[in-house]
Protein backbone atom coordinates (compact mmCIF):
# COMPACT_ATOMS: atom_id res chain seq x y z
CA UNK A 1 0.00 0.00 0.00
CA UNK A 2 1.48 3.07 -0.98
CA UNK A 3 0.85 6.95 0.95
CA UNK A 4 -0.77 7.71 -2.16
CA UNK A 5 -3.76 4.99 -1.19
CA UNK A 6 -4.64 6.41 2.16
CA UNK A 7 -4.50 10.54 1.13
CA UNK A 8 -7.07 9.63 -1.67
CA UNK A 9 -9.12 7.72 1.09
CA UNK A 10 -8.82 9.89 4.19
CA UNK A 11 -10.75 12.29 5.40
CA UNK A 12 -10.36 16.17 3.61
CA UNK A 13 -9.08 18.51 6.14
CA UNK A 14 -7.14 21.77 5.55
CA UNK A 15 -3.74 21.88 5.88
CA UNK A 16 -2.05 24.10 8.66
CA UNK A 17 0.47 25.96 6.85
CA UNK A 18 2.36 29.54 7.60
CA UNK A 19 4.51 31.93 5.73
CA UNK A 20 8.15 32.29 7.19
CA UNK A 21 8.16 35.56 7.58
CA UNK A 22 4.49 34.77 10.22
CA UNK A 23 4.49 36.29 13.45
CA UNK A 24 4.76 33.70 16.88
CA UNK A 25 1.16 35.09 17.49
CA UNK A 26 0.20 34.49 14.17
CA UNK A 27 1.71 30.45 14.78
CA UNK A 28 -0.40 30.43 17.96
CA UNK A 29 -3.45 31.64 16.23
CA UNK A 30 -3.31 29.24 13.01
CA UNK A 31 -2.60 26.16 15.67
CA UNK A 32 -5.97 26.66 17.16
CA UNK A 33 -7.65 26.90 14.24
CA UNK A 34 -6.23 23.36 13.48
CA UNK A 35 -7.76 21.15 16.90
CA UNK A 36 -6.58 17.79 14.61
CA UNK A 37 -2.97 18.83 14.35
CA UNK A 38 -0.10 19.31 16.42
CA UNK A 39 2.34 20.74 14.11
CA UNK A 40 2.67 23.90 11.49
CA UNK A 41 4.15 23.68 7.94
CA UNK A 42 6.40 26.21 7.55
CA UNK A 43 6.26 27.68 3.89
CA UNK A 44 7.71 30.22 1.34
CA UNK A 45 6.73 32.85 -0.53
CA UNK A 46 6.39 29.54 -3.17
CA UNK A 47 4.62 27.62 -1.09
CA UNK A 48 7.55 25.13 -0.42
CA UNK A 49 7.67 23.62 2.81
CA UNK A 50 10.75 24.90 4.58
CA UNK A 51 10.22 23.25 8.44
CA UNK A 52 8.04 22.45 10.81
CA UNK A 53 6.96 24.15 14.56
CA UNK A 54 5.64 21.88 16.71
CA UNK A 55 2.73 22.41 19.97
CA UNK A 56 6.06 21.26 22.09
CA UNK A 57 8.30 23.94 20.02
CA UNK A 58 5.05 26.54 20.16
CA UNK A 59 4.89 25.94 23.95
CA UNK A 60 8.75 26.34 25.19
CA UNK A 61 8.72 28.82 23.20
CA UNK A 62 5.96 30.84 24.56
CA UNK A 63 6.54 29.38 28.01
CA UNK A 64 10.25 28.79 28.62
CA UNK A 65 10.49 29.58 31.73
CA UNK A 66 8.51 26.07 32.54
CA UNK A 67 11.17 24.76 31.22
CA UNK A 68 14.12 26.02 32.93
CA UNK A 69 16.41 22.64 33.56
CA UNK A 70 15.96 21.70 29.96
CA UNK A 71 16.58 24.92 28.07
CA UNK A 72 20.67 25.30 27.86
CA UNK A 73 21.53 28.87 28.23
CA UNK A 74 22.75 29.36 24.84
CA UNK A 75 19.64 29.14 23.40
CA UNK A 76 18.28 31.80 25.38
CA UNK A 77 18.98 34.84 23.12
CA UNK A 78 17.65 33.11 20.16
CA UNK A 79 14.88 32.42 22.37
CA UNK A 80 14.15 36.26 23.19
CA UNK A 81 14.91 37.63 19.79
CA UNK A 82 12.25 34.56 17.75
CA UNK A 83 9.71 37.22 16.18
CA UNK A 84 8.49 35.07 13.22
CA UNK A 85 8.02 31.29 12.03
CA UNK A 86 11.32 30.99 10.60
CA UNK A 87 12.89 31.58 13.82
CA UNK A 88 11.62 28.83 15.87
CA UNK A 89 10.75 26.19 13.17
CA UNK A 90 12.25 23.01 13.09
CA UNK A 91 14.61 22.70 9.47
CA UNK A 92 14.72 18.97 10.12
CA UNK A 93 12.20 17.77 8.00
CA UNK A 94 10.26 14.79 8.12
CA UNK A 95 8.34 13.93 5.38
CA UNK A 96 6.42 11.43 2.90
CA UNK A 97 5.74 11.34 -0.70
CA UNK A 98 2.49 9.49 -2.28
CA UNK A 99 4.70 7.40 -3.82
CA UNK A 100 6.31 5.87 -0.47
CA UNK A 101 5.04 2.62 1.24
CA UNK A 102 3.01 3.47 4.04
CA UNK A 103 4.78 0.61 5.97
CA UNK A 104 8.29 2.74 5.38
CA UNK A 105 6.77 6.05 6.41
CA UNK A 106 5.21 4.17 9.77
CA UNK A 107 8.84 3.22 10.79
CA UNK A 108 10.07 6.49 9.61
CA UNK A 109 7.47 8.39 12.09
CA UNK A 110 8.66 5.75 14.77
CA UNK A 111 12.26 6.11 14.13
CA UNK A 112 12.07 10.54 14.46
CA UNK A 113 9.38 9.90 17.20
CA UNK A 114 6.87 11.74 15.37
CA UNK A 115 3.07 11.49 15.52
CA UNK A 116 2.19 13.45 12.27
CA UNK A 117 3.87 13.81 8.72
CA UNK A 118 3.36 15.56 5.94
CA UNK A 119 3.14 14.85 2.32
CA UNK A 120 5.17 16.44 -0.46
CA UNK A 121 4.77 16.76 -3.84
CA UNK A 122 7.87 16.67 -6.47
CA UNK A 123 8.50 20.75 -6.17
CA UNK A 124 7.98 19.64 -2.05
CA UNK A 125 4.82 21.96 -1.40
CA UNK A 126 2.54 20.05 1.09
CA UNK A 127 -0.28 18.26 -0.55
CA UNK A 128 -1.37 16.50 2.93
CA UNK A 129 -0.98 15.80 5.98
CA UNK A 130 -1.03 12.31 7.53
CA UNK A 131 -1.42 11.45 11.96
CA UNK A 132 0.24 8.55 12.72
CA UNK A 133 -3.94 7.44 13.72
CA UNK A 134 -4.92 7.69 10.17
CA UNK A 135 -1.78 5.54 8.61
CA UNK A 136 -2.69 2.87 11.72
CA UNK A 137 -6.57 3.32 10.78
CA UNK A 138 -6.18 2.44 6.81
CA UNK A 139 -2.94 0.40 6.78
CA UNK A 140 -4.46 -1.98 9.91
CA UNK A 141 -7.99 -1.56 9.33
CA UNK A 142 -8.51 -1.18 6.10
CA UNK A 143 -10.08 2.38 6.55
CA UNK A 144 -12.79 1.07 8.46
CA UNK A 145 -13.65 2.24 11.38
Amino acid sequence: MQIKDIVEVSEDRQIPLVKEDETIKGVLKKMLQYPHTRLIYVVDENDICKGTISLGSLVRHLFPHGFEPVIHTRSLISMITSETAQDIMNRGLIYATNNDNVESVIEKMIKAGVKEIAILDSKKRVIADLTMLDLLKYYHLGGNT
